[in-house]
């Protein structure tokens, strides 16, 4: 099965989803994310444990990580191996031995181990998005690459409205600030 790394990128809520997160993860080699919706008390324990925050008493993916140990497993990889009519599954990697496991409990496990989590390539294919701001910077990089190649011929004044511009895209309002007043005296001498 080919697959790709992943990382968590974050959690978030939605207060007309009922409680339920979106774990966003994004792929390590690239731009796609995947978000899978979790409930409540797994992205709490996701959190807990991103954050180093131990509670007094284990928690459920605390006690399973214990009785792992207990029985000298480890866990060594999570595979977000399939979906299914909407519905995620995963695979808890013990001793060479694939456990089935609902994916945030394989994560809240992979965070309390720190070991890698993949993504089947075919789910990543039908599930994972790239953001609108990444695929504009994609193409923002590309006409940089190409404007670097064939340098315009630009006079000062056309140059200072373009990184003006370019400022304000990118809300550096001190830079465009500065360069607003030098274009302003640029225009007066004219």
């Amino acid at each position: 099965m080919d697959r790709v790394q992943v990382d968590i990128l974050g959690l978030s809520t939605n207060p007309a989803s009922g409680g339920a997160y979106a774990l966003i993860m994004k792929e390590v080699n690239g731009s796609r994310r995947l978000p899978i919706i979790i409930g409540a008390s797994e992205a709490q324990s996701i959190a807990l444990e991103m954050e180093g925050i131990k509670p007094p008493r284990p928690l459920t993916h605390d006690l399973i990580k214990n009785i792992i140990a207990a029985f000298g497993a480890e866990l060594s990889e999570i595979t977000i191996d399939e979906l299914r009519d909407g519905t995620f599954y995963a695979k808890l990697n013990i001793d060479s031995q694939l456990v089935d496991s609902r994916p945030s409990d394989a994560i809240a496990l992979a965070v309390r181990y720190g070991v890698q989590i993949y993504v089947a390539s075919s789910v990543m294919d039908e599930a994972a998005f790239v953001p609108e701001e990444e695929e504009e910077d994609q193409l923002h990089e590309t006409k940089q690459q190409k404007s670097k190649q064939q340098p315009p011929k630009m006079t000062k004044l056309e140059q200072l409205h373009h990184q003006l511009k370019e400022a304000i895209e990118k809300e550096n309002y001190e830079k465009a600030a500065a360069l607003r007043d030098e274009i302003r005296k640029l225009e007066s001498r004219d």
